[in-house]
């Protein structure tokens, strides 16, 4: 199937997106999604989805970057800036996992000792792990993980992972919706190798994602956001992480309502601007989910 997928691509790289994961994952399901004419090609590693597009065998490439019940998924704010890619669009998609494995001879299901799946499924899943005595594994990612339960046979051991894994790769389902919350919600970020100007945004709403460090002195970061507040721009994300080994300045992660050209929030990124000693657009794209 990757091979398949990988020579369909190389075809037409201005049609592929690349993704992370094998086929079935949820990160191929949101690339069928946000691009339905897209030829998905299928990557290892997030890196590798991100070096396809900066090498030209994909034009784009889907990342999951946040997940409503689990958190962080993809250290975008690392990955981002080291590619010199852009975000163009932004893609929600509702989450739901599957318990499958391979059935007994007589065809029953379980008891199972383990089940294999991506960290972030795992975690989504926990509290439906521990009520069944279920020990979580992990994998690189869930329909990886339903190939390798498929290939190894053992009734015993399971994976959690879309529907689409159980068809592809000739397992059973156990249960299904076996995620904690009703709401699991992913939100992932398409990349390219060129920003969107944001004068092609006029008339719609937009989302702007930007890095910044603030300089070493008291209360920076408290003047640094002053100018979003003045100036009425909606903060929907601010996080910190730290860049080096020196532990010396965090560096922040951040999504505003707007884009550059909107008198307000290029009032707002001027004044942050001051406060910095770094600050890094990182793209403006069409909001794909209402904010508040």
């Amino acid at each position: 199937m990757v091979e398949k997928m990988q020579a369909a691509a190389a075809a037409a790289p201005l049609q592929a997106m690349a993704f992370q994961g094998s086929p079935g994952a949820n990160s191929h399901r949101a690339a069928s999604e946000a691009a339905p004419e897209c030829l998905p090609l299928p990557c290892f590693s997030f890196e590798d989805a991100l070096e396809s597009v900066k090498d030209g065998r994909a034009a784009s490439a889907i990342i999951p970057i946040e997940n409503s019940q689990n958190g962080r998924v993809a250290d975008i704010h690392f990955l981002l800036p080291e590619s010199g890619l852009a975000i163009v669009g932004e893609h929600f998609m509702p989450i739901t996992h599957a318990l499958m494995a391979v059935p007994h001879p007589d065809g029953s299901l379980g008891p199972f000792e383990a089940a294999y799946s991506h960290p972030q499924a795992l975690g989504q899943s926990r509290h439906f792990l521990r009520k069944r005595g279920i020990v979580p594994l992990s994998h690189a990612d869930t329909a990886g993980a339903a190939a390798y339960v498929a290939e190894r046979g053992d009734p015993g051991v399971a994976a959690i992972a879309p529907l689409l894994a159980a068809d592809l790769y000739g397992l059973t389902i156990a249960e299904d919706k076996v995620e904690d919350a009703a709401d699991n919600m992913t939100r992932f970020v398409i990349l390219a190798r060129e920003k969107l100007n944001p004068a092609t945004l006029t008339g719609e709403t937009a989302m702007t994602t930007f890095i910044f460090e603030v300089k070493n002195i008291p209360a920076a970061l408290y003047k640094a956001m002053g100018g979003f507040a003045t100036n009425g721009v909606n903060m929907t994300k601010l996080e910190s992480y730290q860049k080096g080994a020196s532990f010396a300045a965090s560096t922040f992660y951040a999504d505003i309502i707007g884009a550059p050209g909107e008198p307000a929030v290029d009032r707002a990124l001027e004044e942050l601007a001051f406060h910095c000693k770094e600050l890094r657009v990182l793209g403006s794209y069409r909001q794909a989910r209402p904010r508040g």
